[in-house]
């Protein structure tokens, strides 16, 4: 088959033919139809996941076709149109059993753990656990675009955040991960502040219904220009882009018992950044962290999207053929463009 690999972290990918998947116990080989290419592979491309080991296929966002199933795999054939949450869980350990396989304790992870979907095949396992059949309805485009940012945002909105109706729930970072827990946030009725550098990121998160925007600047007092707009702060605040100076702003951007929800990943060197923790006392602010979805949890977010009150295919702006996308990997460092690139032409 034919797949992006790097060999060292930081080098540029390259397109080459390497052998097909196999299905082991439990597991089942997909044809990639479509893969989403994230900022938190570029995260793995510069190697801030531990988890990764070289030479590297990756991709976590993908959908496609089950091409062939091994032993045990009773749940899925041949044929199945399906899709997959980029953390799957075993099924077995104490964190599954409850029913919280996003943070599984052998967790398997396509494109970190293990090779991934910058491919035109790959192989999932604990396929029973993990696989999500694609009603009729959503494309493989649509369905790559929910891979990571959209679901670990609809969790962080719905189940974390727990965001209501008329709260108000502040946004930084209008990549794909902060416009997915926009647009969730306005289905639920919430009010939204965006919040970026990009004046051009800010106006398409208008465009997808954001209530009030904050461009930073260097002499911006970002908490204070939300607590203007909100009136005590919001109810909620995201942080989708993984900078110390975000969660900061994020936390102090907060009413009392406000909830602040991590999704943006830290580059290695920013893993241990402090936090106002006076402020989170004196407030009784909730510190929350979000990572991925479970794959049970898919139906709530799919119904959302059959009812047309959520619709991620807004948040595809370019699609790209298997030999572009090690390109696209690499402009990623610097969030170059609005909205999501998705790898759609395999051959």
């Amino acid at each position: 088959m034919q797949a992006v690999i790097y060999e060292q972290f930081g080098a540029e990918p390259t397109i080459r033919t390497v052998p097909d998947p196999e299905p082991s116990e439990g597991s089942v080989v997909l044809e990639v139809r479509a893969c989403g290419i994230c900022r938190s592979d570029w995260h793995g491309w510069m190697g801030n996941d531990p988890d990764i080991t070289l030479p590297h296929v990756p991709g976590h966002e993908l959908s496609g076709v089950v091409a062939e199933t091994g032993p045990g795999v009773r749940k899925w054939k041949t044929g199945d149109r399906v899709t997959v949450p980029f953390v799957g869980g075993c099924g077995a350990c104490p964190q599954c059993r409850s029913g919280n396989q996003q943070v599984c304790d052998f967790q398997f992870q396509p494109g970190f753990t293990h090779w991934g979907g910058f491919a035109e095949f790959v192989e999932i396992r604990y396929a029973d656990e993990n696989l999500v059949a694609l009603p009729e309805g959503i494309g493989f485009v649509t369905a790559a675009s929910l891979g990571c940012r959209f679901m670990t945002s609809f969790r962080a909105v719905v189940h974390q955040g727990r965001t209501s109706a008329g709260e108000w729930v502040a946004v930084f970072g209008c990549g794909g991960v902060g416009l997915s827990s926009m647009m969730i946030a306005k289905a639920l009725g919430a009010r939204v502040v965006a919040v970026d550098i990009g004046p051009e990121k800010l106006e398409f998160a208008r465009s997808l219904g954001a209530d009030a925007a904050v461009l930073i600047r260097p002499d911006t007092d970002v908490p204070a220009v939300i607590r203007e707009i909100t009136g005590v702060g919001a109810a909620v605040s995201i942080d989708a882009i993984g900078m110390p100076s975000a969660v900061r702003d994020s936390v102090m951007s907060l009413a009392k018992r406000g909830r602040h929800v991590q999704i943006g990943l830290m580059e290695a060197g920013d893993s241990e950044s402090p936090v106002p923790m006076n402020r989170i006392v004196a407030y009784e602010l909730e510190m929350l962290g979000s990572h991925g979805m479970q794959a049970h949890r898919y139906p709530e977010m799919f119904s959302m999207i059959e009812e047309g009150r959520l619709e991620p295919g807004r948040l595809v702006n370019n699609t790209v053929a298997l030999e572009e996308a090690g390109a696209v990997l690499i402009q990623m460092g610097e969030f170059p463009s609005t909205g999501i690139s998705v790898i759609d032409r395999f051959r």
